[in-house]
């Protein structure tokens, strides 16, 4: 399919469904992206929550994101393995595409704020109780994004791959970028094809 030195075939290093949810799960942080009025592209790190599937965080509701978000629901998540925090976390990235939705209602905040406080706070049950407490606030909104389409890369695979000690059926498929769309461009500036 590709061969180990193969440096610019990357998409067949997919996480599986089992990786993506503990990189969701044991990763601290996450980019938030969203487009401004003028259409240029921002992002954010926040803390996050994963829970059913999606990405939930919070942030006052009188930002610029909150006012653009409510706009255009259209957002992007980025997650990287290196702010893991146990040692199985699964090195690498993960972006979901996805559907931003708001959220005020006491019931989210109940849940999500004690959730996102012991995700912050893990061995500190004291720091943990006044972190919720802060952000109960009523300037305060929940976002929850619904993903609907990831792009993952498991740099362990990638690695083990160049290492020559991956199986091939550990490999995903090549997407289009790889499958066409570098042997176009390896053309066009006078190289082989892959």
């Amino acid at each position: 399919m590709t061969a180990p030195n193969d440096h610019e075939v990357v998409s067949v290093y997919p996480y599986t469904d089992e990786q993506l949810d503990r990189l969701m799960t044991d990763a601290r942080e996450c980019v938030l992206m969203w487009a401004t009025q003028d259409s240029w592209p921002v992002g954010v790190y926040h803390s996050f929550v994963w829970r059913n599937g999606r990405i939930w965080l919070t942030f006052a509701a009188h930002r610029h994101r909150a006012a653009a978000i409510r706009r255009n629901p259209k957002v992007a998540v980025a997650v990287s393995g290196v702010a893991g925090r146990s040692p199985d976390c699964p090195m690498g990235s993960a972006t979901a595409k996805g559907i931003g939705v708001f959220h005020d209602d006491d019931a989210t905040k109940a849940w999500f704020y004690r959730a996102l406080a012991d995700k912050s706070y893990p061995d500190d049950k004291a720091r943990a109780d006044r972190f919720t407490e802060t952000l109960d606030s009523p300037m305060r909104t929940i976002l929850e994004v619904i993903p609907t389409k990831w792009i993952t890369f498991d740099s362990g695979k990638s690695a083990r791959h160049m290492e020559g000690t991956l199986n091939d059926n550990e490999l995903g498929p090549r997407l289009t970028s790889d499958a066409q769309r570098l042997n176009r461009m390896r053309h066009d500036r006078g190289l082989g094809d892959r």
